[in-house]
């Protein structure tokens, strides 16, 4: 569901997949060990063949323009190139062939072929319930921009991001957004590098936010040996789980007296900033010490519990806000999903207004409209359900189906670690469409799983920015550069530690830098009292462990 604030929005038979090929430096690491080993050994005469795949040669010099003409009009791996034409430079973009082709019957992608190409792959993720090829901006941009291939996908079926419409009676369309369109698409898009620069990438990552990051951990989960790393953002793995707190949020909104009125909302924000903002040294609008806020909304209660005003909160608004905070539970725990936490930035209009309370309507909320689309084609299987109406765990063997197609939940990540590959996790602390705290107890998971702190520091990192919103935008700093780190630490082996996030300047307000700490450290500002400009910076900001 990856959705950026400047736009508020973002059991079925399996599909047989296309045989895929492994990435060619870990099959040449390998190789080179086992021969080698021979040798010393003397167990064998050591012949070693020639691979044109060799990860030692040069990659071929091709312009985008001879890219397009290797591609133009053929069929590869199962790809129908139906255009492949070069992009003129624009701006901050540069010049690239711009590949779209589709792998029958409906599975479209689209490659940007850059012109001085690295030798690496990069896979953007989609949106909501995608349905259309990403745009260049964001991650697609940064990575072309830095001689990377990229490629997207619309995951199988072409629609509206807030519609799971396809999934009522096209099962393939279904499995394709669940679990299979990445590795179909990379299976084509590896070999379509082949025709088009006469070499296989070197090193592939992927990238996604929100839903984006759900085929992420899909990929880490199901397709271990795909990537060499992976870049997961406000993933939204645990699809039954945080659907189902959207439907009883909605539903609290929808009760008489449950919903929030910009007035009320700021009250709700202001009360948690003014309760928790300086814990982290500095009073600047962004809680960025979560877990020494103790704030409890019940102060604002409005006496009685009825609604007397836009300086208190009645009985049936502090029920829309336990909706939102408390853990929520179905089938008898079979499936769950963590609270959100209050941030002091609910008001942000990226925030409630645009994913909880649609404004004063909540048939307008982008958690309503998620959680409708899918009752209505996956669980009910009826378009004229209506989902206020709807008992969640009703139909268990639909939340089963629907589980088993969308949820990313498995958080044995030995098999990933055992492939030599890395893991960037991240969410924005401001988050209203998906709950950090849900993003924290996977990576919680995933460090029990492997075997511990130590075992998941070899190949796994957990960034929370505070004050961000969904994918991006809010108070907070939002821009980070996760794919220079990944490159780094998968190609030099230089584990990211702190990094460096950055909010650009908007109008009247200015840029600044803080600290991306890794979790559980947040950043505590420790520079001069009352000076803005030092607060401005990064390099007054000390990771701390709480």
């Amino acid at each position: 569901m990856h959705h950026r604030s400047r736009s508020p929005l973002e059991t079925h038979a399996a599909l047989p997949l296309p045989r895929l090929r492994l990435r060619q430096p870990r099959m040449l690491r390998a190789a080179t060990a086992a021969a080698l080993a021979c040798c010393l050994l003397g167990l064998a005469a050591c012949n070693s063949d020639d691979d044109d795949d060799d990860d030692d040669t040069p990659a071929p010099v091709a312009t985008a323009e001879q890219a397009c003409a290797a591609l133009s009009g053929k069929t590869v791996a199962g790809a129908t190139v139906a255009s492949a034409a070069t992009v003129a430079a624009s701006g901050v973009a540069p010049l690239y062939c711009k590949v779209t082709a589709t792998i029958a019957p409906q599975l479209n992608l689209e490659m940007r072929l850059p012109q001085q190409w690295n030798g690496k792959l990069y896979y953007g993720g989609g949106g909501g319930y995608n349905g259309s090829i990403p745009t260049l901006q964001g991650g697609n941009l940064t990575a072309l921009q830095a001689g990377y291939a990229t490629v997207n996908s619309d995951s199988g079926h072409a629609g509206n991001v807030l519609s799971a419409d396809f999934a009522l009676n096209d099962t393939q369309a279904a499995n394709l957004f669940g679990s299979l369109s990445v590795p179909t698409v990379m299976s084509s898009a590896r070999e379509m590098l082949q025709s088009a620069y006469g070499k296989l990438p070197e090193r592939a990552y992927f990238e996604g936010c929100s839903n984006g990051g759900r085929e992420a951990l899909m990929a880490a989960q199901r397709n271990p040996n795909l990537f060499d790393g992976i870049i997961a953002r406000a993933p939204a793995y645990n699809w039954v789980g945080f659907m189902g707190q959207f439907n009883r949020t909605a539903k609290a909104l929808a009760a008489p007296g449950g919903q929030f009125n910009a007035a009320k909302l700021g009250l709700l924000a202001q009360s948690v900033r003014q309760a928790c903002d300086a814990n982290d040294g500095l009073a600047d609008g962004i809680v960025s010490h979560p877990q020494a806020c103790s704030f409890d909304p019940a102060v604002l209660r409005c006496a009685g519990g009825a609604d007397t005003g836009d300086t208190c909160l009645s009985d049936a608004q502090l029920a829309t806000v336990a909706s939102w905070t408390s853990p929520a539970s179905w089938a008898g725990g079979t499936y769950t999903n963590a609270g959100w936490a209050l941030t002091g930035n609910e008001d942000d209009a990226g925030a409630w207004p645009a994913w909880v309370t649609g404004g004063g309507t909540v048939q307008a909320a982008l958690q309503y409209l998620f959680q409708d689309t899918t009752v209505k084609n996956y669980l009910a299987r009826d378009r004229g359900q209506d989902s206020l109406a709807y008992t969640w765990d009703g139909n268990l063997n639909g939340l089963y189906a629907l589980s088993a197609l969308n949820d990313a939940t498995n958080t044995d990540l030995r098999p990933f670690k055992a492939s030599n590959a890395k893991l960037i996790l991240w969410h924005g602390g401001n988050d209203s469409a998906l709950s950090y705290k849900a993003t924290t107890a996977y990576y919680q998971g995933a460090v029990a799983a492997v075997g511990g702190q130590a075992a998941a520091d070899d190949f796994m990192r957990y960034y929370i920015a505070p004050g961000v919103n969904h994918c991006a935008g809010g108070p907070g700093a939002d821009q980070a550069d996760l794919l220079a780190a990944l490159d780094a630490w998968v190609v030099g082996g230089t584990a990211p530690g702190t990094l460096t996030a950055t909010r650009q300047a908007s109008g009247s307000a200015a840029g600044f830098t803080r600290p991306l700490c890794r979790h559980p450290q947040y950043a505590r500002y420790t520079g001069p009292a009352n000076d803005a400009a030092a607060a401005a910076l990064a390099s007054n900001y000390t990771c701390t462990t709480p």
